[in-house]
């Protein structure tokens, strides 16, 4: 099917699909709880004739769209949850639900797919082999995510998946531009919760306590020598606490602290040294000091690994759709967590990142990701689509040859 057809397509349902992207902006559901979503969503992919699937790894939605001729499987994939924030863009469908909003834009990745459902549902005729729209649950609840839960439901089989796409809309990059690499796209993200045991005594008399408050800033201090030290300066890796508790009374030695953070990787064998590394360091400062600690390490999302393969599929389709300069080859993986990582593990994949910065607003003026205040561009969300529907029948076509 030529681009230009598309285009024509696109353009027919767009007040379709910026009606959805607006509709779920306003009624946000956060993890697990995408009932509402995933309902609205079933009902338009049945409206389409496509052969659905509900309560998939939870609250997931698949649709199976069948080509007029047989060939391979591919799918497209978009996350439905929102953030327990509360919103503050001013716009005029903000979020109705108090204190959660759609704060990483997965809103305009489940209508942007459901724009490509449109579109190829008419397509149905060109198409040879299948393609599957995978709507996902609690991408935002890390260490567990949604997409383990799906491939455990068969998500990917029946028929088999042979190649997976996916999209996050992107603030640092103008809307027009699409960003991707090959290899490592984003970080493994592990959840790090550690609790420093010691021996409470009156503040004045601290010879008679081991005091968990002076351990726990020996432990953190500590733990930063695994990034100095034992990881690779060509690597790199990242311990973060964002959340310290303890202690009970000003004049009190505290005889517990509580910690909570994250450990971001990108290799595989650094990802299990770290690991290693946290429990061995922050156990023996402990209790070299007189006290204990106990560690809690819970592996979460790997990192996301783009295909050579697939990911020419994509590139070559960006440049198809925005030309030379809506290509940006990233360069460097990004820090942050991506539960599409776990579908990147099981078939090749390519991840995307679709920019959604308006025109001419510098990036330093734009919120980023998981702000109150954020809203990707509506002129984003044609360009999402295309892409979305040109890179699933080139990658039929590659996987048909």
């Amino acid at each position: 099917m030529a681009l230009q057809g598309i285009h024509e397509l696109v353009q027919k349902y767009r007040s379709t699909f910026i009606g959805y992207w607006k509709d779920f902006h306003k009624h946000p559901e956060p993890s697990h709880k995408e009932i509402r979503t995933a309902a609205k969503v079933a009902e338009i992919l049945k409206n389409l004739g496509m052969e659905v699937k509900e309560g998939v790894g939870g609250t997931g939605v698949v649709g199976l769209l069948r080509g007029a001729q047989t060939g391979p499987t591919i799918a497209l994939r978009a996350d439905m949850d929102a953030l327990q924030i509360k919103e503050e863009t001013g716009c005029d469908f903000a979020s109705m639900n108090e204190g959660v909003m759609h704060a990483c834009g997965h809103d305009s990745h489940t209508a942007m797919l459901l724009g490509a459902a449109h579109v190829l549902s008419e397509l149905k005729t060109h198409i040879r082999g299948n393609i599957k729209f995978i709507f996902q649950p609690a991408e935002e609840d890390s260490p567990v995510g949604g997409a383990p839960a799906m491939i455990k439901d068969g998500v990917l089989e029946d028929p088999k998946v042979e190649a997976i796409f996916g999209i996050h809309v992107w603030p640092t990059l103008e809307t027009g531009v699409m960003g991707i690499k090959e290899g490592v796209m984003s970080a493994a993200s592990d959840r790090l919760k550690m609790s420093i045991l010691g021996k409470s005594t009156h503040a004045a008399t601290p010879e008679f306590g081991v005091d968990a408050v002076v351990i726990t800033s020996q432990v953190i201090s500590a733990l930063q020598t695994i990034i100095s030290r034992n990881v690779s300066p060509l690597d790199s890796a990242v311990i973060t606490f964002g959340k310290i508790e303890g202690g009970s009374r000003y004049n009190i030695v505290a005889d517990r602290v509580d910690l909570d953070g994250t450990v971001r990787t990108f290799n595989p064998d650094t990802r299990k040294l770290v690991a290693e590394k946290i429990s061995q360091i922050a156990k023996g400062v402990s209790s070299s000091m007189g006290g204990d600690c106990i560690v809690d390490y819970k592996w979460g999302y790997p990192p996301t690994m783009n295909d050579p393969s697939v990911t020419q599929i994509a590139k070559e389709t960006i440049l198809e759709t925005l030309g030379e300069n809506g290509l940006y080859e990233i360069s460097m993986p990004n820090p942050g967590g991506e539960d599409f990582a776990f579908f990147s593990e099981k078939v090749p994949a390519a991840f995307a990142w679709l920019g959604c910065r308006p025109k001419g607003i510098p990036p330093e003026n734009f919120p980023k990701l998981h702000n109150n205040k954020f809203l990707p561009d509506e002129e984003a969300l044609p360009i999402g689509v295309t892409y979305l529907c040109q890179v699933a029948l080139a990658a039929l076509g590659a996987l048909s040859k």
